[in-house]
């Protein structure tokens, strides 16, 4: 199986599934001498995990990650970095009741027939339950970041049909972790709560969107071609689980603007040339311009309901699948800090490409 790792100079490869003894990775790439702050990367972490409201899957999990390798005295030494997740409570039996039948908007049927065999326990490597690993990645890519200025803001701007409208410019990003569904608008936070609390009593689930501010980016990230800042981005979020869609700048918004009003001019200012509006999302032939950077990703419903299914076996016979085990309602509170930790690995990975880091022999001091 192809495609564990993400990323090319600042990579990661992780591996394990979500009924397996641990989940881990290995992150290759970063520079030496970077100070880590393990309490940022567990809070990260600690964000992600289930188990931590009644919106949540109730899987209680420590998530607490054990580094392996490359690092000394609490810095890394620019070898790989090495690191695991213990499982500990997983259930494989709430799954026992579907070892040869096909989930419907599961990745069961594409595994079975790919590979002739598939881990049905909570869905093997297909699991969400890897994206914790991305999680701890991020949060070292984060610290990175953290020595060019540069910041990352995501929270969740919608749940169904409910949606904070408010720019982001009008957001205090620190009030987005002062609730459970990580919505800064305390009032949409509590209706968005209610909502999927109902949707989870009636044994359904529900989408939403995240949307996701990069404050202080360099300019030049990014290459004209097939490594776009915003393709690469796209990718980033597309690969994570229950992503249907992604959109930058103006996005689906753009086909009903003219140019006129679309095109952003560039103006002369105390902090050098800007533009006056930034429908272009920060990113203009595919290399950042120095303005903000946002982008929304949206996710579907989580597969697994809590409410009978028709469906087929392996034989291809109908059967019924009974919804069983402890799963989210509603993904996207627990998805922020993974929206955020793919957005670091896309943006050191491009920093450490660029010659605006002056990072051929970098230590981190």
């Amino acid at each position: 199986m192809p495609g564990n790792s993400f990323g090319t100079l600042f990579q990661l490869t992780t591996f394990g599934e979500s009924h397996g003894v641990s989940i881990g990775g290995i992150i290759d790439g970063c520079p030496a001498g970077l100070e880590l702050d393990f309490d940022f990367i567990q809070t990260e972490l600690d964000r992600r995990k289930p188990g931590q409201s009644k919106l949540t899957t109730q899987r209680k999990e420590a998530d607490q990650v054990e580094f392996l390798s490359g690092i000394f005295d609490g810095k890394t030494t620019g070898t790989p970095i090495g690191f695991k997740i213990q499982n500990q409570d997983h259930k494989s039996k709430d799954y026992s009741h579907i070892p040869d039948k096909f989930r419907p908007s599961h990745a069961d049927y594409t595994y079975e027939v790919k590979y002739g065999n598939r881990d049905y326990r909570g869905g093997g490597r297909s699991s969400a339950r890897e994206t914790a690993c991305r999680v701890v990645a991020g949060a070292i890519a984060q610290l990175v970041l953290r020595h060019y200025g540069v910041e990352i803001h995501s929270y969740v701007q919608q749940v169904g049909s409910m949606a904070l409208l408010k720019e982001f410019n009008e957001i205090d990003f620190s009030k987005t972790f002062e609730n459970e569904v990580r919505c800064p608008d305390a009032e949409m936070a509590e209706k968005m709560s209610d909502f999927i609390l109902q949707i989870k009593k009636e044994g359904d689930t529900i989408g939403g969107a995240i949307q996701t501010v990069v404050r202080n980016c360099p300019v030049g990230l990014g290459e004209p071609v097939f490594d776009k800042l915003h393709a690469d981005l796209g990718k980033a979020m597309l690969s994570i689980n229950a992503v249907k869609g992604f959109e930058y700048g103006s996005g689906f918004c753009a086909p009903e603007m003219r140019g006129s009003k679309h095109n952003d001019e560039f103006i002369k200012t105390e902090r050098g040339i800007r533009t006056k509006t930034n429908y272009s999302g920060g990113i203009q032939g595919g290399i950042s311009n120095g303005e903000e950077i946002y982008f929304r990703t949206a996710f579907k419903p989580v597969a697994t309901i809590m409410k009978n299914q028709t469906s087929v076996d392996k034989n291809g016979e109908e059967t019924e699948v009974v919804g069983k085990g402890r799963h989210d309602a509603c993904v996207v509170p627990r998805a922020v800090p993974i929206v955020t930790a793919m957005t670091a690995l896309v943006l050191v990975d491009h920093l450490l490409r660029s010659s605006i880091s002056q990072l051929n022999n970098i230590t981190i001091n």
